[in-house]
């Protein structure tokens, strides 16, 4: 799963790593090295642009958790910041979103914790880092989703929410022990076909294959600290290794 992630680049980096077209320079976000569900974060994403003959891409800054066009509330984020890869083009709350809003969410790397044993017996929560080998930018497949504000006018600043969620798949060998999924990260020889919305699932088998994670091999996984537990903490000093005896903590 993806519960927490780390998010430092620069947006022009970012424009030049994934051949951005448009982007606003007064859309900022300051660098995090613990972004939580229902955070914002820096997201790739293709959409139709009026007068241009192809869908531009975009950097956006989105909502984590994802929340359905037909939900009630925006409530339901909270319970939607992963999709498995497995069901996202049958289940309702992620089939129209796969079908052609899919974006790629640029991340240092994600936290995951492995529940080993404690003292008297007590489990307790093991966090590690997870980041590219190379030291590159993690891409990780996401869906994003439109969701309106009945509350307001559709001009309203707060009419309409826009939100992602990040596809997982079964954990490759490296990181099942520490837990059994993860979540989908991609090449970027798949960046112009996940992005494309005019790739949808009914015409093209390709979608659904680039749902298969790449080869292992690519990640590395480091043991950190304990204090990644809780969301008042942000530095980089998160994703350093860590070899101190660690604690129970809870994860939000």
């Amino acid at each position: 799963m993806c519960g927490r992630f780390a998010a430092s680049s620069r947006p022009g980096d970012i424009v030049e790593l994934f051949g951005v077209q448009q982007w606003d320079p007064a859309e900022t976000l300051d660098p995090s090295w613990n972004v939580a569900p229902t955070q914002s974060a820096f997201v790739v994403l293709e959409r139709p642009v009026k007068g241009a003959p192809a869908p531009v891409r975009q950097l956006r800054v989105l909502r984590w958790g994802l929340v359905p066009q037909w939900a009630k509330s925006p409530e339901t984020a909270v319970k939607m910041i992963n999709a498995r890869a497995d069901t996202v083009h049958e289940k309702p709350a992620y089939r129209q979103a796969f079908a052609s809003r899919r974006c790629v969410l640029p991340v240092d790397g994600y936290y995951e914790w492995q529940t080993v044993p404690g003292e008297r017996g007590r489990a307790r929560k093991k966090p590690f880092f997870v980041s590219r080998a190379d030291g590159a930018p993690l891409a990780l497949a996401g869906l994003y989703e439109f969701w309106r504000n009945r509350a307001v006018p559709s001009d309203h600043p707060e009419g309409w929410l826009v939100t992602f969620t990040v596809v997982t798949t079964g954990a490759e060998e490296l990181l099942a022990p520490i837990h059994e999924r993860m979540p989908l990260y991609l090449d970027p020889g798949s960046f112009d076909a996940w992005l494309d919305p005019r790739l949808d699932d009914s015409g093209s088998p390709e979608l659904r294959r680039l749902l298969t994670p790449p080869p292992p091999g690519a990640l590395r996984v480091t043991p950190v600290s304990p204090e990644v537990g809780s969301i008042r903490n942000d530095h980089a000093g998160l994703t350093e290794p860590h070899t101190e005896p660690e604690y129970e903590t809870t994860l939000f």
